[in-house]
């Protein structure tokens, strides 16, 4: 540990992502691409003339800061001129090319393209493309290339409190907008360009048509697709819960528990190579290029790649067997990558991934020494249970910050699926190979098909076993950090009981009560009334505390399911939800809320200045209303028709009274 304190790309990589996270949401430096070399080119010239070692060190460090700050920039397609919104007309007709085809919607067929080009000039700039689906659309591919008239749209954001915010995953990956079409809306043109990850596509959708011919089950073949093809579009939601509640979904994503068993299947087959002249050159050069092979296969996705560039660096450092290596490769891999792409730091494959391995690295070893099995089948299943709980104890905190949730049973899960992944993988690279030259026996297929079946059947009785999943848990940002030092001084000491290790620990232990209870005072004193927005249905909440008196129209199978209020339950820590009916007027402090419904009834006495909610597209005649009580806000829910809610928004406009549309804005959330 004090190792890495001192290994300066450990302190790189801190002062990098600092800047990474300053730029992505200050947008700080807006000056230009070429102001950005010139300021580099004047730290140069300062670190080069100037011999005072306290000056260079605080140099070399903002330089690293601004490098953050400077991939960011240069990453983010607006701040080029030659992105396609600085460019786009009135009907302009423009080129996509597709990049990447994602998991399909209920309506829309949904693909990730570049806006190549507009009229005649070439641009850049990635966005969504949803196509309506039909059946006699023929599905698009990688780099394929569309001609069309489109209207830019701005992608929505979360429609409630503590919603997975869709908007702000995509602004992550550099995509600000999206078109909706219909197949006859677009040309394809035909082209002869294509991409590496193109190509990487063109030939997993071979490798997926040659599976098909063979006689694999449906959740089989679509199992095989996610482990060692990176496809898991089409894995039913059912068999992915269960993968979840079993704490197995690292499965059924390439990343770096395939590629991490991968090397070690490579390392043990090429340890002869060793033996020749700069054989251990050769071998780490042959591991690398069949880890790409692999990446290739898999679709070149960025949860591959990320992965298959982390162990490139930790294959390439175990060549030199120097102390630290692992550790040290780790940490150079990750700032090569957010170097590359800086935005990887927001994704949660990418922080749970590093989280794992540097678990594994720093706790393992420590815990695998606490006991020394005599036997060899003991030692290995004593190995496997020391890296499975360091490996959780690194993604403990983020996976429930998360994900809500902590499968009491992972123990069991990894017990059995991470022993058996070899051997899945194996045998799926000999699937794949004897497919593609058509010599796949049916007996093959049939043992292969069987082992894929039992792992499920395994995973959906452990996602069963409600007693051991923990869910419904939130913790904040915040406690999630306090988690994690909690987390390093607690394992410092109890493997090494020394006094001050202790006194670290007891005090990590300290701020963390410290912090909950002030969470949990703060919880407990707010008072805040929400208009939720839900298509067509009316939800109306008043929060006291702990409990939130709710007035809707959801019958009882949607309002235990509904996502929306769901998150907002467990986000808030709510402890008890009472239906209740408002009668149209809520008092909430010097606030008087007045819900007009389809029947259209407003007139109460005495009542001014109220805040306004309109449901069920009452047929009123707006200006009276106005006129009459003189409200200090108007807000129409999810409930009423989209021509009713433009029409009273330009009354509004006409009137100068605020109007609040909770589809365009989400919630409305009044505290106090």
């Amino acid at each position: 540990m004090k190792r890495l304190i001192y290994y300066l790309p450990m302190h790189f990589v801190v002062l990098g992502v600092i800047g990474i996270i300053t730029q992505f949401y200050t947008q700080i430096w807006n000056f230009g691409v070429a102001n950005i070399a010139i300021f580099f080119l004047s730290l140069l010239v300062l670190l080069f003339l100037v011999r005072n070692k306290i000056i260079t060190t605080i140099l070399t460090f903002i330089s690293f800061f601004l490098i953050g700050i400077a991939t960011v920039y240069v990453n983010d397609g607006r701040n080029h001129k030659d992105y396609y919104q600085n460019h786009l007309k009135e009907n302009s007709t423009t080129v996509f090319t597709v990049k990447k085809v994602l998991k399909h919607g209920v309506y829309h067929n949904k693909y990730q393209v570049e806006v190549a080009q507009v009229d005649s000039i070439k641009t850049r700039g990635e966005i969504l493309l949803n196509i309506q689906k039909d059946s006699l659309f023929i599905p698009l591919k990688v780099d394929d290339k569309l001609l069309l008239k489109p209207t830019f749209l701005a992608i929505k954001p979360a429609s409630n409190p503590h919603q997975f915010n869709y908007k702000t995953y995509l602004e992550k990956q550099g995509i600000y907008q999206q078109v909706y079409i219909e197949k006859e809306q677009f040309l394809k043109l035909e082209s002869k360009d294509f991409s590496l990850v193109g190509l990487s596509s063109s030939f997993r959708n071979y490798i997926q048509k040659s599976l098909e011919k063979h006689t694999f089950k449906k959740d089989e073949l679509n199992v095989i697709n996610a482990l060692l093809l990176g496809q898991r579009q089409d894995i039913s939601k059912d068999l992915i819960e269960d993968y979840q509640r079993a704490g197995a979904i690292h499965v059924l994503a390439v990343s770096g528990l395939h590629v991490g068993v991968i090397l070690l299947l490579l390392t043990f087959i090429l340890k002869p190579l060793e033996k020749l002249k700069y054989g251990r050159f050769l071998k780490t050069f042959c591991i690398v290029l069949l880890l790409w092979m692999f990446a290739f296969i898999a679709g070149l996705s960025a949860s591959v790649v990320r992965a298959v560039t982390m162990f490139t660096f930790l294959a390439v450092g175990q060549t030199f067997q120097r102390k630290n290596v692992i550790t040290f490769s780790l940490i150079t891999s990750m700032f090569f990558l957010l170097i590359v792409k800086p935005m990887f730091l927001f994704d949660v494959g990418f922080q749970l991934s590093y989280l794992a391995v540097f678990g594994i690295i720093w706790v393992q070893p420590k815990l695998a020494d606490i006991w020394k099995p005599k036997f060899k089948i003991t030692n290995f299943f004593w190995q496997l249970l020391t890296v499975s709980v360091a490996a959780q104890l690194g993604v403990l905190p983020l996976s429930i910050f998360y994900f809500q949730q902590f499968p009491g049973l992972f123990l069991l899960s990894n017990f059995v699926i991470i022993p058996c992944l070899m051997y899945v993988l194996i045998g799926g690279i000999l699937v794949i190979f004897l497919s593609l030259i058509n010599f796949l026996p049916d007996f093959i297929v049939t043992i292969y098909g069987t082992v894929i079946s039992w792992m499920n059947t395994f995973v959906s009785w452990i996602s069963k076993q409600e007693d051991f999943l923990f869910k419904e848990i939130s913790i904040s940002f915040f406690m999630m950090i306090i988690w994690y030092l909690l987390i390093v001084f607690g394992v410092r000491f109890f493997l090494d009981m020394r006094p001050n290790k202790l006194l670290y620990f007891l005090t990590s232990i300290l701020v963390l009560q410290t912090i909950y209870f002030i969470e949990v005072k703060n919880k407990e004193s707010r008072n805040e009334l929400v208009v939720f927005h839900k298509t067509r249905h009316a939800v109306i909440g008043k929060r006291v505390g702990e409990q939130l008196y709710l007035q809707h129209d959801l019958d009882s199978v949607n309002f235990d399911n509904d996502y929306s209020l769901k998150s907002y339950r467990i986000a808030e820590d709510i402890k008890e939800i009472q239906q209740t009916n408002f009668k149209n007027l809520i008092n909430f402090y010097d606030d008087n809320i007045l819900v007009i419904d389809s029947l259209g009834v407003y007139k109460i006495k005495g009542l001014q200045k109220p805040i306004v909610v309109l449901q069920y597209s009452p047929k009123i005649n707006l200006e009276r209303l106005i006129k009459t009580i003189n409200p200090s806000q108007i807000i129409a829910d999810g409930s009423n028709y989209r021509s009713y809610v433009e029409h009273w928004k330009k009354i509004c406009q006409t009137e100068n009274v605020p109007f609040y549309d909770t589809n365009k804005h989400g919630a409305f959330i009044l505290k106090r």
